[in-house]
């Protein structure tokens, strides 16, 4: 298996500004410094997911301050090659996964938003679309193998800070694990939209149909706030 250079664990990641302001202190905890080790032993014996400069490339893309919808993935694909740190997403020249494909299926239907060809979904992150996995980082070909190691706590930190301290967001929670996060968001200040999981396993019992996209747009536009553009660039 091939072995990846391992950065010092107690290395706090270069997290855009406004995301430090907020998350600063999770890097001095106990859970984190665990989780530092558990990555750093991972990455010496096994292929992780996504490369480690694009592991937090969710808050890079779309700064707290410009947060305005959170699309909650699980963990990220396990594939080589898949993974870039936006959940759903992969990066151009790779084939999109089942998921994604029924995401631009619902797209074309809900929208009529044209399938581009790829599955880069970064024009939406740089449009205020948060795609934050709830885990992120993943063994090679091992889904869930990074699962209860730390990753959930800081996600959840994530979570209650947009909660929190911004207003009018729109959360999507697509499957069953993203639906249990509802209990964490007050629905008096953002809106929720839940369905189950565009996965081919379960999008056929409501992810289609469920017209979240443009029922977003709808919700942003009435708040005041510009439409996203949903349509990936050629």
């Amino acid at each position: 298996m091939k072995k990846q250079s391992t950065p010092s664990p107690q290395r706090r990641p270069d997290l855009e500004a406004s995301w430090l302001a907020v998350l600063e202190s999770e890097f001095s905890k106990e859970y984190m410094d665990k989780l530092r080790k558990f990555l750093a032993e991972e990455k010496r014996l096994y292929d992780v997911y996504p490369p480690g400069n694009e592991m937090f490339n969710a808050f890079a893309l779309t700064p707290f301050t410009r947060v305005k919808v959170v699309i909650l993935g699980q963990d990220p694909y396990h594939g080589p090659g898949q993974a870039h740190g936006l959940c759903f997403s992969v990066p151009r020249g790779v084939r999109p996964p089942p998921s994604l494909k029924n995401i631009f299926r619902e797209l074309s239907t809900d929208l009529g938003v044209v399938d581009r060809g790829h599955g880069d979904l970064s024009s939406w992150a740089r449009q205020g679309v948060l795609l934050l996995n709830t885990v992120l980082s993943v063994r090679r070909h091992e889904a869930h193998s990074h699962r209860k190691r730390g990753w959930e706590k800081f996600t959840d930190r994530v979570i209650c800070e947009l909660n929190e301290n911004q207003r009018g967001l729109a959360f999507v929670l697509w499957g069953a694990a993203a639906g249990r996060k509802a209990e964490m968001i007050d629905s008096n200040r953002h809106a929720v939209f839940k369905s189950p999981h565009p996965s081919p396993l379960s999008a056929y019992k409501g992810f289609f149909g469920c017209r979240h996209f443009s029922k977003i747009n709808r919700f942003l536009v009435e708040r005041g706030d510009a439409e996203i553009n949903w349509q990936l660039p050629d």
